[in-house]
């Protein structure tokens, strides 16, 4: 079973590590670009992450087998105030995963992370990069609902925006 927990600074090697294992996974099928042109995410954005109490890992058999980023509130991902193609569905609040990776340890890390996401927050929403097919998958069998085209400042690549209340 997979549980969830606020990083610490303690893990922040294992969680460099997931990262590299999710590039080199996004690479090997047919997702080279999202994160592996720039190294992403770099590891002082994850150190603030965790000084903000906003980076978790995801625990199965007491080791870190996934990690992502978790925020909520109004208006928190300034990326998602333009949408292109199409619309959100509501202006609540919500809550907004990113960075989610496995390093191949568990199965079902994206699901338990959005069902945790949804639990905090019952407005959720999320993006992903075109090519990766693998999540837009996962999203779809969570449930999300394609809402349209948003644009963040890190590359210059759309990213595919879901939604779901």
């Amino acid at each position: 079973m997979i549980t969830i927990r606020k990083s610490k600074l303690e893990d922040l090697a294992e969680i460099m590590n997931t990262y590299a294992y999710a590039r080199s996974f996004m690479a090997a099928h047919g997702n080279p670009d999202q994160w592996g042109q720039t190294n992403w995410p770099p590891e002082e954005l994850i150190r603030s992450d965790i000084a903000a109490g906003k980076s978790y890992v995801c625990i199965e058999n007491n080791e870190i087998a996934g990690v992502f980023f978790y925020d909520q509130g109004d208006d928190i991902e300034p990326a998602y105030r333009t949408i292109e193609d199409g619309s959100w569905m509501d202006s609540s609040p919500y809550g907004v995963i990113h960075r989610i990776a496995g390093n191949g340890k568990a199965k079902g890390i994206g699901h338990a992370a959005i069902q945790w996401a949804c639990e905090q927050c019952s407005h959720f929403r999320i993006d992903t990069h075109p090519a990766n097919l693998v999540m837009q998958d996962l999203l779809k069998k969570e449930g999300l609902i394609y809402r349209g085209i948003i644009h963040v400042p890190e590359d210059d690549d759309p990213r595919i925006a879901f939604e779901r209340i």
